[in-house]
């Protein structure tokens, strides 16, 4: 069956699952993304291109309550299928469920684990020791509907971060699971099973005070949020007062005779740094509102005291 379907999202991974549902013969009536910005989007670009009807809409609701209009702007579009690729804005049921197959929505993680806006960055600030994706129908909570399918798990490895994570292993596999769950719904073969509410869990957006080093965690947790925080929001510390976000972080070998946050030396453009129960290095830093720099580049000095 050839699906009529309204697409929501942003980014490349908007552009590329607009790409797929087109090779795949389905009718894309509709594509929204977010308000132009300072950047072109690249979804956006590529529904301009294709000649698709484009929509812009920061939010869908007012005062807690689904806009009428956008409301009626989207039934207008008769769609079989909404499909929700990195969509940052929440949409009411009056939407999700318009559709006579509702909505399909991704997700970065194997839930119901690691439920919210930052499942990337928590994963890997959490500990957790393998990753996957989830195609499931929205409902009126966050990330709690059916499944309709999961892939993974993938590891996450000693090096990953929060961009590695996404870019070298989930994207790929979340544009496949999209892919196969809108064949399953044409084909009408899509099974949707119920979350299971025991091991769920959600953790908010990253926030700036949950993205600062705190420096009497002990060394493994901050190597994890080094990484989990990189490339956004960056974790960060002080220097002299100023904000100094820390990227490409690494346990490293050894004990550290040095209170943390000392700067014990520099090795291979590395900045080497003492933390409770040894040392760990980052080899890009950015010191204020200036550009990321290697960190043996920005100037720091052994001994110096970061926090």
């Amino acid at each position: 069956m050839t699906l009529r379907i309204a697409l929501f999202g942003q980014a490349p991974f908007g552009r590329d699952t607009l790409v797929k549902v087109l090779e795949a013969g389905h009718e894309v009536v509709g594509v929204y993304a977010p308000p132009a910005g300072s950047r072109p989007d690249p979804m956006a670009a590529e529904a301009l291109e294709q000649g698709l009807p484009l929509f812009r809409h920061r939010y869908f609701r007012k005062q807690g309550e689904a806009r009428p209009e956008l409301v009626a702007e989207h039934a207008a579009l008769h769609a079989d299928l909404n499909v929700l690729a990195f969509v940052t804005a929440f949409l009411p049921e009056e939407i999700l469920e318009a559709p006579r197959f509702a909505s399909l929505c991704f997700h970065p993680s194997l839930l119901p684990r690691f439920r919210g806006g930052n499942a990337l960055a928590w994963q890997i600030m959490l500990g957790a020791q393998a990753a996957g994706v989830t195609v499931f129908r929205p409902d009126s909570g966050v990330d709690t509907g059916p499944i309709v399918i999961q892939k993974g798990p993938v590891p996450i490895e000693a090096h990953d971060t929060a961009g590695t994570l996404y870019f070298q292993k989930l994207y790929p596999l979340g544009l496949e699971a999209i892919a196969e769950a809108v064949a399953a719904v044409a084909a009408g073969t899509a099974l949707y099973q119920e979350q299971d509410e025991g091991p769920a869990s959600h953790q908010g957006l990253v926030t700036e005070e949950d993205a600062r080093i705190d420096w009497q965690r002990p060394v493994v947790e901050l190597d994890r949020w080094i990484r989990g925080c990189d490339p956004q929001p960056g974790a960060w510390t002080l220097r002299d007062g100023e904000v100094l976000r820390c990227y490409d972080g690494r346990l490293e070998a050894g004990s550290a005779e040095a209170p943390p946050g000392e700067i014990l030396g520099f090795a291979d453009g590395r900045v080497l740094l003492a933390a409770q129960g040894g040392r760990l290095s980052a080899g890009r830093l950015r010191l204020g509102s200036a550009a990321k720099l290697p960190a043996a580049e920005l100037g720091l000095e052994v001994g110096e005291r970061l926090g």
